[in-house]
């Protein structure tokens, strides 16, 4: 498209057709690699399904276990404001100590979940208490002064939710200007004096918008400065006969920790109510109760990338919503890796989908390892038809997916069973949290190992109080199953309870019976011989006693429970096409959550192509169009404890001048601007701490890692 003119002018070149530019939507990701792209969206959609109706789950229990805690803290806000309100002899006692009503609230050291806490708690307040909530955060509030901005900056923000006229606006934007406490009792009185206009319509808490109180959150109280905490709440209590303020502390650690930072002189000036939280380890539980172990969701996580979730939270945050990502982020691996991830639905739908298998999909269902393995235990004819024909093949996937459902269906009240009579041996064995014998049943037979062994050993010896107890457990449990398989099981459960009432009149123990004559025996003067005869006679007694009928049916019930474990307890790798349904992408999983940065930054700085595309890979190699810090980053790796910095320098400049056809001449002078480029390569290496100065010597920098990563 070029002009031959030796005229100036402007030539006008139409384009050739375009193509439209697509947006590209989140389901089109499915879609990269497959040949079927309705197979790619309908995995999308079964996706978001599934994790929409997890995620409401995870909320409403969120809601569930913060409503006990919400109610008594709304409980002590509503008290403390109507106190105020009808000038009772408390609040007068009150004013007259100058005491603040405090709430002290341990969250516990997950601090990552105390925001979605939070936040939801500043709702509720709001639809119940008072429009008055100040959050405040340490890194806000460096000093006294940034505190009262943000408090002040906050309550008039609460103010645009009320009616107020323009003069009003006009007063506190003055006000606002003047930061302090005085400013804020006259807004507030302001506020609060001003007659409700019948167009506002009011929350069910109406008696309370009269003259609310003004709670003030202080949501990381271990961060504040001491000084300027004490210096706010000698202020406040100054304040309280005519401003209801009632603080908030949301603590981490202890409660101690208020006495850490504030002296008695300031303390003293604190009502304070103490308000303990959910532990976030019972909150994981009830996670894993209501999410992994129960039948609603199809969906399943393998024993390994459980236990990478749970380490993860156990070793590193304690937060259970980073838990619950790890889960999202599983059930989005499941479903763009897994090409039959549309089999992790309903068990109706489940059967349809299966019945429009095309025959691509149905080679899917061939290539599965568990599939494979079931076809090694067939005759030949039957392999023939699973490899050859698809409507066999079809007719027999409908039966896996129903058996795989009816697996899960008795899988966990099993489970659940085994959980009640492990958890109250000394020691747990089998784990005290149901989640670690859930991941050990997961991974492998579980009565082949040896803390099953001991477990049973132990509930052997158990006392008639704990058997029938933890027996009527497992009865409520299998009676919660709605299933038909687990009759048998509860009826024979429902005849050892029985048979336990029928024993009550009986003597079970008779050891006192056993050891009478042998302890007259030994109160008698003996000599050596006898007294060994005696034991002896003792040890003889005790093997060829008879048991009684408690001991006869106590391992008549645990023999039952083992055979419950051993006939339903099965990993889920025995069941074909478990893959569809179950994800065991440990180390993406691993990847993604746990990461590794100094392997990535050692990446990153010996090969910057991994990350800059631009780049071509260099395998380690000098080369001049690297980055800088990459250069400086390689050499420092050729050096030894101390390096030397001119050396480097010229190192780094020769590298930097180096071109195809020659080399910089090693008697010319660094530049000025390559100067400073080695300077800030080193400070970055500085910074991310490969290097550091040294007092050894003033021209050398010592060297923080070893080896060549």
């Amino acid at each position: 498209m070029a002009t031959s003119s030796f005229s100036k002018g402007c030539f006008v070149f139409k384009p050739s057709a375009k193509k439209k530019k697509t947006s590209i939507t989140a389901a089109d990701y499915f879609n990269e690699s497959l040949k079927d792209s309705e197979d790619g969206k309908k995995r999308f959609e079964s996706c978001q399904l599934l994790w929409q109706q997890m995620k409401s789950q995870t909320e409403q229990l969120q809601d569930e276990l913060n409503r006990k805690i919400f109610d008594n803290l709304i409980c002590f806000l509503r008290k403390s404001h109507s106190d105020f309100q009808e000038k009772k002899d408390a609040w007068s006692s009150r004013m007259r100590s100058s005491e603040i009503p405090t709430a002290a609230l341990v969250l516990g050291v997950n601090v990552t979940d105390h925001d979605l806490t939070f936040s939801s708690l500043t709702d509720v307040i709001n639809d119940t208490v008072s429009p008055f909530v100040v959050l405040l955060q340490a890194q806000e509030c460096p000093g006294i002064k940034q505190l009262l901005q943000k408090l002040l900056s906050q309550l008039m923000g609460c103010s645009a939710d009320l009616d107020i006229d323009d003069e009003e606006h006009v007063t506190i934007s003055q006000r606002k200007m003047n930061c302090s406490m005085a400013s804020l009792t006259g807004w507030y009185q302001n506020i609060t004096k001003k007659p409700s206009t019948p167009k506002k319509k009011r929350s069910s808490s109406s008696e309370h918008w009269q003259s609310p109180p003004v709670i003030v959150i202080f949501k990381d109280l271990e961060s504040f400065p001491a000084s300027v905490l004490q210096q706010f709440i000698v202020i406040s209590s100054r304040y309280i006969h005519n401003l209801p303020l009632v603080f908030l502390f949301g603590i981490a650690t202890s409660p101690v920790v208020i006495h850490r930072l504030l002296p008695h002189s300031v303390s003293s000036l604190l009502c304070i109510e103490l308000f303990q939280s959910l532990s976030c380890t019972e909150h994981l539980s009830t996670v894993v109760n209501k999410l992994l172990l129960s039948n609603y969701f199809p969906f399943k996580l393998s024993g390994k990338v459980l236990q990478v979730l749970i380490t993860i939270f156990l070793y590193h945050d304690f937060s259970v919503q980073n838990f619950i990502k790890g889960l999202q982020l599983s059930v989005i691996e499941h479903f763009y890796s897994q090409p039959l991830s549309v089999l992790c639905c309903s068990l109706f739908e489940a059967i349809k989908y299966v019945n429009n298998l095309s025959h691509a999909q149905c080679e899917n269902v061939r290539h599965l390892p568990s599939f494979m393995s079931y076809v090694e235990t067939q005759t030949p004819d039957v392999q023939v038809k699973l490899l050859t024909s698809d409507s066999y093949l079809k007719a027999q996937t409908g039966k896996f997916i129903e058996n795989l459902h009816s697996y899960h269906e008795t899988f966990t009240p099993v489970l659940r069973c085994l959980h009640n009579f492990t958890s109250i041996l000394p020691k747990y064995p089998m784990g005290k949290q149901i989640r670690e014998l859930y991941c050990a049943c997961l991974e492998r037979n579980i009565w082949e190992s040896d803390d099953y062994e001991a477990s049973l050993a132990l509930l052997r010896m158990l006392a008639k109080d704990e058997l029938v107890t933890t027996t009527e457990k497992c009865l409520n449990v299998l009676k919660e199953f709605p299933g038909k398989q687990l009759c048998g099981e509860l009826k024979k459960l429902e005849t050892f309870l029985d048979l336990f009432q029928n024993l009550e009149g009986e003597q079970i123990d008779i050891i006192e019976e056993e050891v009478i004559s042998p302890q007259k025996t030994l109160q008698k003067k003996t000599d050596l011989y006898q007294l060994q005869k005696t034991l002896l006679e003792m040890k003889e007694t005790r093997r060829s006693k008879k048991p009684s009928k408690f001991e006869s049916l106590r391992l008549q019930v645990v023999d039952f429970i083992d055979n419950l474990v051993r006939k339903y307890l099965a990993p889920p790798e025995s069941k074909p096409l478990y893959e569809a349904v179950y994800f065991s992408g440990a180390s993406a999983i691993r990847r993604h959550l746990n990461a590794v940065p100094r392997i990535a930054l050692h990446t990153a700085l010996n090969n910057p192509a991994t990350y800059l595309k631009s780049l071509e890979s260099d395998s380690g190699s000098l080369c001049s169009i690297s980055p800088d810090i990459c250069i400086a980053y390689k050499l420092h790796l050729e050096c030894g404890r101390l390096i030397n910095l001119y050396d480097w320098l010229e190192a780094f400049a020769t590298v930097i001048g180096a071109t195809e056809e020659s080399d910089l001449d090693p008697s010319k002078q660094v530049d000025e601007i390559t100067h400073a480029r080695f300077i800030r390569a080193v400070s970055e290496l500085e910074l991310l701490g490969f290097v550091k100065p040294t007092k050894q010597k003033t021209d050398h920098v010592a060297r923080l890692t070893w080896g060549g990563c």
